[in-house]
């Protein structure tokens, strides 16, 4: 069983032991992150100051899927670095979670000029960058962060009646098991305040999802079992022990 805690680098086998394991995840993800920067497939890799691959644990459960990286995160090759990235941190800890703990992208990896809405063949461009993510992340929930977002999962969905539970409808790119839960973007609530309210009740929502999320995501693999935080938290104690026991000697 492998661990999905944010930075884990143990694998329990059955008899609940620790085992360090390389992070293959992380180094796949860090190698299309250098595809990403090289891309020149539509006019926005040459415009952009930097491409926004990605990033968080490659372990994470919850995948946030912004639309377009804005002005701050193309100067910073960063996502969602700007007030709207500020909002989304509170919205985070309101479910006990940080930055590190979960993996945030955009659809699109390079910032549109002025911050326009990505055009189809853009997003067509970036398309398979997002597929091999996905694969890469087998996440237990997306949350598409609006309505741009929402639609590479669900194009005739909308996210005013979609937003705030796990969604029902056809999705096209969700890996199997994962549970397809939409949210407005941040930056809806920073232009119009009376969504505000209504976005952290969705995150709550988000967080009560996340049992069933996982048991779904679980049966999809065939049953497998992930270890528990006990568990991992034992083991991993385990095997540090052993390591300090080592360094003595």
């Amino acid at each position: 069983m492998r661990c999905r805690l944010p930075s884990c680098s143990y694998e329990i086998d059955s008899s609940g032991e620790a085992h360090r394991v390389p992070d293959e995840r992380a180094a796949a993800l860090a190698a299309l992150a250098v595809e990403i920067e090289a891309c020149r497939a539509c006019p926005l890799g040459s415009q952009r100051t930097q491409s926004v691959p990605g990033e968080g644990s490659p372990n994470a459960e919850l995948l946030l899927v912004g639309e377009a990286p804005g002005a701050h995160e193309d100067a910073a090759g960063r996502p969602f670095v700007g007030a709207a990235g500020k909002l989304l941190d509170l919205l985070l800890s309101l479910i006990g979670l940080q930055r590190p703990h979960v993996y945030v992208l955009n659809v699109v990896k390079c910032r549109p000029p002025e911050n326009r809405d990505p055009e189809p063949t853009e997003i067509t461009a970036c398309a398979g960058f997002l597929e091999r993510q996905l694969a890469l992340l087998q996440p237990v929930i997306i949350a598409p962060l609006g309505r741009h977002a929402l639609r590479a999962f669900a194009p005739e969905a909308k996210i005013s009646e979609a937003h705030g539970a796990p969604f029902e409808g056809e999705t096209r790119q969700t890996p199997a098991g994962t549970t397809l839960f939409p949210l407005y973007h941040p930056a809806a609530a920073l232009h119009n305040g009376a969504l505000r309210p209504t976005l952290e009740r969705d995150m709550g929502a988000l967080a009560r999802a996340l049992p069933a999320a996982r048991s779904a995501w679980r049966v999809a693999r065939g049953g497998a079992g992930e270890a528990s935080l006990s568990e991992i938290e034992a083991a991993a104690e385990r095997d540090q022990l052993r390591l300090f026991e080592s360094e003595a000697q």
